[in-house]
């Protein structure tokens, strides 16, 4: 491992990319420390600790807690990840968005374009959210926004939009120039830069006692353990055989291969998790924002906030369902088994035992149907981490979830980029050969 390390450092095009990445989230890290004006950030402190747990640590896990700190970098990226998702979902809904995707680079930066501009109108509505839910805020002694002027909400307005669009340029900067997909890596260092500070507290108040060195020591031992099953999942593909036949052209023959199809256990990734958290956190959210917090306990918008908080049994019954629910949907989107199957005839390929045209894509849906429960289930288990491990270990900072699928995620991603430039120059990678051949192939 540490002869790949030092590899890396040798190959002076890789080098550059990932200091320059590195750069990068320097940069985005130093911004999350620069706050909104006319926050007092004391107070701000106070009530968030007042509140942790539950819904404000999910708020903060995307935004590396830049909402309890105020900071210009709020909003984060997630304005233009859920930008991106929903115009990714209507080109395959609506007319006007599938003829743009089939338009080639002329159709993609007209959707490129079109995703900015539903960023700038989604970065203002959570703008004036997080502002207003601010203002409503009180912390020890006193309100967290001590003087709540028409200036306040028009600078804070400008800042947030702004600090969305730079945070969303600098995850460009290190898609074209650095290594890894750059919107995932500015999720993936903020997700990250809350461990170490959770970890110091949990070693800090848990290992004064013999029992709590024990719950502690189980608590990571689970930690690695369900790390390793989502890279395990992740990973996992069912193959479906394809045999292609023999055709002759000219002097030449071709075809006559066998090949597969692989279709992921968990073809959606983490988009069902988010697509449930968003339903689910929407009302929730705005009656804390715009109570502050405070609501009266026993009237009904307390019941109501309770109800959708993270933890309570309506909740999770509902998140479960929607996790699962998505999980279908969304493979439905990116996946048609008829259209492959159609592409497979096309090409004088056909699944062995198989009738091309509508048996094919019958079995092919079958096997989607088969594989994605498992999967949706097991990522429903991951995304109720949280509640558990802060309930059973009594964890000081948020972990499972989907910040920890996007972890993997980003983790693995970057380092397949990091192997193929490694392969390319001859060098050994961190997976083994063999089975990086076998996955080429």
């Amino acid at each position: 491992m540490f002869k790949t390390i030092a590899n890396i450092f040798r190959i002076p095009d890789l080098r550059k990319k990932i200091l320059f990445t590195g750069l990068i989230l320097v940069l985005y890290r130093l911004g999350s420390f620069v706050p909104i004006p006319g926050v007092n950030a004391s107070e701000l402190s106070s009530f968030f600790e007042s509140q942790s747990g539950g819904l404000f640590d999910l708020l903060n896990l995307f935004v590396g807690g830049n909402i309890e700190r105020a900071s210009i970098f709020a909003l984060g990226i997630m304005p233009y990840i859920t930008a991106s998702i929903v115009i990714q979902l209507l080109g395959s809904i609506v007319p006007y968005f599938e003829k743009l995707r089939k338009e080639g680079a002329d159709g993609e930066k007209k959707m490129n374009q079109i995703t900015r501009y539903f960023t700038v109108a989604l970065a203002a509505f959570n703008g004036i959210t997080i502002l207003v839910g601010l203002t409503n805020m009180m912390g020890a002694t006193g309100p967290v926004v001590p003087n709540p002027s028409f200036l306040f909400y028009l600078t804070g307005m400008v800042t947030l939009i702004t600090g969305t669009m730079i945070v969303m340029w600098l995850g460009e900067q290190i898609t074209e120039f650095g290594i890894g997909n750059g919107i995932s890596l500015i999720i993936f260092a903020g997700i990250i830069a809350r461990y170490p500070e959770g970890f110091i507290n949990m070693f800090r108040t848990r290992f004064n006692t013999i029992g709590g060195i024990i719950q502690s020591l189980i608590a990571m031992v689970v930690m690695v353990v369900v790390t390793g099953a989502i890279i395990f999942v992740t990973e996992a593909i069912r193959k479906i055989p394809v045999q292609y036949a023999k055709r002759i052209v000219g002097r030449r023959v071709y075809g006559g291969q066998s090949t597969y199809i692989p279709l992921r256990v968990n073809t959606a990734g983490v988009i069902p998790i988010i697509f449930a958290q968003s339903i689910l956190m929407f009302p929730a959210t705005l009656i804390t924002l715009f109570q502050g917090g405070n609501a009266e306990a026993g009237t009904f918008w307390y019941r109501l906030r309770v109800l959708f908080s993270p933890g309570h049994w309506v909740y999770t019954i509902i998140y479960v369902g929607l996790i699962i629910f998505f999980a279908y949907f969304y493979t439905a989107l990116v996946l048609n088994p008829t259209e492959m199957a159609e592409n497979m005839v096309k090409y004088g390929g056909h699944i062995p035992g198989k009738k091309p045209g509508k048996k094919t894509a019958e079995y092919i849906s079958s096997v989607l149907t088969r594989i994605t429960l498992p999967g949706a289930v097991f990522f429903a288990f991951v995304a109720l981490m949280p509640e558990l491990m802060t309930h059973i270990f009594k964890l000081p900072f948020y972990f499972g979830g989907t910040g920890l699928i996007i972890v993997v995620g980003v983790a693995l991603d970057t380092l397949r980029q990091i192997e193929s430039h490694l392969v390319m120059r001859h060098y050994d990678g961190f997976m083994k050969k063999g089975k990086l051949r076998g996955r080429s192939g």
